[in-house]
């Protein structure tokens, strides 16, 4: 089967970073972005066609934007849409987790208790009744959604460093670390299994059958680990991927056909899962070459980084949220 690589839409409009990218639940007919400049965006990508360009102070809102999410204090690092469709959960650099109500574009529910960024928020739980978290503190909270308690049910403070992922499979936890630690913690039993994998870990991404575990860390390589027994299936690689200092995801998708990861320098990598051959790269800046226009967009060098990508489950399509602040979605085209 052949992997989607002609761009279909460009979502533009961010003045930073694109940390966070998500489908929505259901049909995923919209795409969720979070930025460094504090904003989470709601786009329908069939309304913003390839050839969109970033909008001036006098222009009207970007093609395809739907709704604009602001109450973070900083950048926003993750989002997570609930199985219903009608809330999500988006974490950052305010220490806060942050509860939303999709179509009023309030929140829900604010909580408090980390003490540094939070990397990470997921839904779990029968009828998303919690919401998991890691944080730079190195310690993973668990929060009620049903309730108004404004304290964790749970923390797990067993890394040595900062929690950089969260998945959640059934009952179980799942907290990649820069200790270079993946932990699984089995809510049933309060159990704790470590897989040492060795470099810091800055993504994981949990198969469809939940048997296996898909971990990138900071030494240019993406692990695939069985979950069973913790031994190493395949690791991705190539000459041209590079993720040796920044936070890059890296996600299964296509059914757990494909890896695809986003790099340091903005290239956009994808491989066959089961061969580890690499099947395509690709510039993500190519696909959108807007000339930055706010000093936030070219701070710290960091303006080439794919940091964010997002596999849709319903259609043979995929997206990258660049330091460009602009979100390139690729499908198979006509």
């Amino acid at each position: 089967m052949s992997f989607p690589t002609t761009p279909i839409a460009k979502l533009t409009g961010h003045a930073g970073i694109v940390h966070a990218v998500a489908y929505s639940s259901g049909a995923q007919t919209y795409i969720l972005t979070g930025s460094s400049d504090r904003q989470i965006r709601l786009f329908n990508p069939s309304k913003a066609p390839p050839t969109s360009v970033a909008p001036t102070q006098s222009s009207q809102r970007p093609a395809g934007l739907v709704n604009k999410y602001t109450a973070h204090g900083y950048e926003v690092l993750s989002i997570d849409v609930n199985t219903e469709n009608d809330k999500f959960v988006s974490t950052g650099g305010d220490k806060t987790v942050f509860l939303w109500d999709v179509q009023t574009a309030q929140t829900i529910q604010r909580w408090s208790g980390h003490a540094g960024r939070v990397n990470r928020g997921v839904f779990g739980g029968e009828g998303d009744s919690i919401i998991a978290t890691g944080s730079f503190d190195g310690t993973v909270k668990i929060w009620d959604t049903k309730s108004r308690a404004h304290k964790p049910i749970m923390t797990l403070s067993d890394a040595k460093d900062s929690i950089s992922d969260i998945a959640i499979h059934d009952a179980e936890i799942l907290a990649a670390s820069v200790d270079g630690r993946l932990r699984s913690y089995d809510l049933r039993t309060g159990m704790c299994e470590v897989d040492v994998i060795g470099p810091s870990c800055t993504s994981l991404s949990v198969s469809k059958k939940g048997t296996e575990v898909l971990v990138s860390s900071l030494d240019s390589t993406i692990r695939l680990m069985d979950r069973t027994n913790g031994e190493l299936l395949k690791k991705y690689t190539h000459d041209a991927f590079l993720n040796k200092d920044l936070r890059v995801r890296s996600t299964l998708g296509l059914n757990d056909s494909v890896v695809v990861s986003g790099s340091d320098d903005g290239m956009v990598f994808a491989w066959d899962m089961l061969e580890g051959t690499c099947l395509h790269k690709f510039k993500h800046s190519e696909m959108s070459e807007v000339k930055a226009t706010t000093a936030a967009a070219q701070a710290k060098g960091k303006k080439d980084v794919v940091s964010a990508v997002a596999v849709c489950e319903r259609r043979r399509e995929w997206c990258s949220g660049g330091g460009d602040g602009n979100v390139v979605v690729w499908g198979l085209g006509t």
